[in-house]
């Protein structure tokens, strides 16, 4: 018998669909990502650093600071300049094709930004205005909340980020403001030998709540944590690497751990509004006097009831003799180390978006950044959004198909 016969051209191994030769043909985009300022008195963070935006403009990105956008981080026009960024004025920076911010974007922002762009900010859904997203749908904004995009894991990569450094923050606040520096009772946070040690009670077993446990038994603290879910408690000692003292919400329970306390850290965390109060004004006017409160729940209203919005001009207030430092953004007393963790998140992500040609195909590719997004080219897609101001949504998967 002869030779078999090919009947495929030399070289060619397989056949693809047109629609699959199409994507392997993708053009890769290059973007413009604008940084402007924050103008909230609670943000000091930024969203790229340096060495973000060098990694940006060498794959071809052009970056546009706003002129004293990382100042409060202590990053500096000129840090951003000398790796390629371009200095420029607000007016400049709302015109990118991307607009990158750390808190929500005001009205007035909004009214800055121009028809078709992607937002990446804060959504801070309980804040928002119905007004606010009806002008981001006027305009026909790709709108990203960043506290919702998850990860390859099914992760929040970045509330996990901030919820670590909060954590460990609060116990560095707590262990300050007992120190006689902040006219406390002169407690020292970890003891020493022959005296009892100082006692947290925390409350929340999630990541917030475990790295402030971290950060307390490193002090050499007595710990508590509180959770009303068992599987978490479980998981948080499992992390530690120790058994410490762990409790469900048992008010009898909290109530005697909060009596004997010198710090509590509130760390529970709220899927809607509308929530009771963990900790009441009675059981916080038993505590001993000159305790501390840090409630890292602010966001979302609190988790203790005598708790109410501070800033970092007056972080603290007293009330029962009980100190109470309640600033709703404590990663942001943390600037530095906060925005080198937050660049390390959006940088990868924006060079995504560039790879993949533009935000649609971003989303279709990677399930964890249309998990974010809640406003796709001017029509919202967040079902919690919609049913709170009464507008109509649309699944963002059933909108991929249609596009």
């Amino acid at each position: 018998m002869g030779e078999k016969t090919s009947y495929f051209p030399m070289g060619q191994t397989h056949l693809l669909p047109r629609e699959e030769m199409l994507e392997t043909g993708k053009r890769k985009k290059r973007i413009t990502i604008g940084i402007p300022k924050d103008s909230s008195n609670f943000e000091n963070r930024i969203p790229l650093t340096p060495q973000g935006v060098e990694l940006l403009i060498e794959n071809g990105h052009t970056v546009l600071f706003e002129a004293g956008a990382g100042d409060r981080a202590h990053y500096f026009d000129h840090d951003f300049s000398e790796c390629g960024a371009k200095i420029v004025k607000q007016t400049e920076v709302y015109k990118a094709d991307v607009i990158l911010k750390i808190s929500a974007l005001t009205e007035a922002e909004i009214n800055l930004l121009d028809t078709n762009q992607v937002v990446i900010s804060l959504l801070y859904m309980y804040n928002q205005t119905r007004s606010s997203i009806q002008k981001m749908m006027e305009k026909k904004i790709n709108a990203i909340g960043y506290e919702l995009l998850k990860d390859e894991n099914d992760c929040y990569p970045i509330v996990r980020s901030m919820s670590e450094i909060e954590g460990s923050a609060s116990v560095m606040i707590a262990s300050e403001y007992l120190s006689k520096a902040h006219n406390g009772k002169g407690v020292l946070l970890g003891g020493v030998t022959g005296i009892s040690p100082a006692e947290i009670v925390i409350l929340g077993a999630g990541t917030a709540g475990e790295f402030a446990a971290r950060a307390a038994l490193g002090l050499g603290a007595s710990v508590k944590v509180f959770d009303n879910s068992y599987h978490k408690l479980r998981e948080l000692e499992h992390n530690l690497g120790q058994r410490i003292f762990t409790s469900v919400l048992h008010p009898p329970a909290v109530t005697k751990a909060m009596q004997s306390a010198d710090a509590i850290v509130g760390s529970l965390r709220y899927m809607q509004s509308g929530h009771t109060f963990i900790v009441t004004e009675e059981q916080v006017s038993q505590m001993k006097p000159g305790s501390i409160i840090i409630d890292l729940s602010m966001d979302q209203g609190g988790c203790i009831e005598t708790s109410k919005c501070t800033n970092f001009d007056r972080p603290v207030f007293h009330k029962h003799g009980v100190i109470h430092y309640c600033v709703p953004n404590i990663a942001s007393r943390v600037s530095r180390t906060s925005s080198i963790s937050l660049s390390n998140i959006f940088a990868p992500i924006l060079l995504r978006l560039g790879e993949s040609g533009g935000i649609q195909n971003l989303i279709k590719d990677d399930v964890g950044i249309s998990h974010g997004m809640y406003i796709y080219k001017g029509i919202l897609t967040n079902s919690l959004i919609g049913n709170r101001f009464n507008i109509p949504f649309k699944d963002i998967g059933l909108l991929m198909a249609a596009f």
